[in-house]
């Protein structure tokens, strides 16, 4: 049951283009099939979007692409008004935030982790309500690292739980093999579609979205 749950899955990756800054990558990203877009409220990356801009892209996106904000140990209070203020559908968090912390938010939560090594699927344990975001690890930085873990660690993950998305260098040159090898329920990207730091290169967003849905038929 739990493979053909998997290859049901693969049949339906979602994409989602992240650390969007300006609407024109926004329209973009959706014109080439996004069902995703992400904003950054993380002060400190180079990819950060204010509450007001985000809010006047996610008024002019279309129906059923999903808004998803992140935060890096953001308080309670303020995300909430972020995701009031700008529709978010889904909330994913960065930082230390607790299992219990993930639990307060009446709305899809994703729980991102930087993998190090096979250990960290000891942590990821302690959150098993909630969708994985599985990314390469930087001491610098939470996330853009635009580097690859090892995607091993990624199907030991799923054993765990089925609701992966998979980040961490990703490209339109290696993202049928990690969905062929991995099988998750999406792909999450930035750095690998960009021209500089939440500046989006379009023929690169276009190439990995087609890239990904060929993937899926291939599969």
């Amino acid at each position: 049951m739990r493979l053909f749950y998997l290859e049901f899955a693969c049949m339906f990756i979602k994409v989602k283009i992240c650390g969007i800054t300006n609407i024109e990558d926004a329209r973009i990203s959706v014109d080439y099939g996004a069902d995703a877009i992400g904003f950054v409220f993380y002060p400190q990356s180079s990819r950060y979007i204010s509450p007001d801009e985000a809010e006047q892209i996610s008024t002019k996106m279309p129906p059923f692409v999903s808004i998803v904000g992140v935060f890096v140990d953001a308080p309670f209070e303020f995300i909430k008004e972020v995701k009031e203020k700008v529709k978010l559908d889904v909330i994913q968090l960065h930082g230390n935030e607790s299992p219990d912390f993930c639990k307060m938010f009446d709305c899809k939560v994703i729980k991102a982790f930087r993998v190090q090594n096979a250990e960290t699927l000891d942590i990821c344990k302690n959150y098993p309500n909630v969708s994985w975001l599985l990314d390469a690890f930087n001491p610098d930085l939470v996330g853009g690292t635009g580097k690859v873990f090892d995607w091993q660690i990624a199907l030991k993950a799923q054993l765990l739980n089925p609701r992966i998305i998979l980040s961490g260098g990703l490209t339109a040159e290696n993202v049928a093999d990690a969905i062929q090898k991995v099988k998750p329920m999406a792909v999450d990207v930035s750095s690998g579609v960009e021209k500089s730091p939440g500046k989006k290169d379009h023929q690169k967003v276009k190439a990995f979205i087609k890239a990904t849905k060929l993937a899926l038929i291939e599969s």
